[in-house]
């Protein structure tokens, strides 16, 4: 609890609420770009080349 003389001081500060879709700013959709396209195998005990 704070005292009387740091709520004088500082009073209460209301909480910001948190963007959802910060990196979208705000649109529905943005339009994405690949900055590498290669293949991994996956886990075992599965094999093949994928595409990720």
């Amino acid at each position: 609890m704070p005292t009387i003389n740091q709520l004088v001081r500082k009073g209460r500060r209301d909480k910001t609420a948190k963007v959802k879709t910060a990196a979208l700013k705000g649109s529905p959709q943005r339009r994405g770009v690949c900055t590498r396209v290669y293949t991994t195998t996956p886990k075992k005990p599965n094999s093949a080349l994928r595409k990720v």
